[in-house]
């Protein structure tokens, strides 16, 4: 068993490593929700779902409004 000096240094050096990876694993979560968000950036007038891009957006409101007329926004999408 380590005494003394010996002791604190393990405990310093354990404390270290642990704090590298609650930070590794803090930093990846929030910054992919993060990343996810600014990706999705058209949202339904009706339903307010997020889309990535006008043509997943125009193909959403086929889809999912068929009765309703389809926005401006998406009418000159292809």
């Amino acid at each position: 068993m380590a005494r003394g000096q010996q002791k604190i240094q393990s405990q310093q050096k354990a404390a270290e490593k642990q704090a590298k990876l609650k930070k590794q694993q803090g930093h990846s979560a929030t910054d992919q929700k993060k990343a996810a968000a600014k990706a999705l950036t058209f949202i339904c007038s009706m339903c307010k779902a997020q889309m990535p891009d006008p043509k997943t957006y125009k193909q959403h409101f086929e889809n999912k409004h068929p009765k309703s007329e389809l926005p401006e926004e998406l009418k000159a999408v292809a």
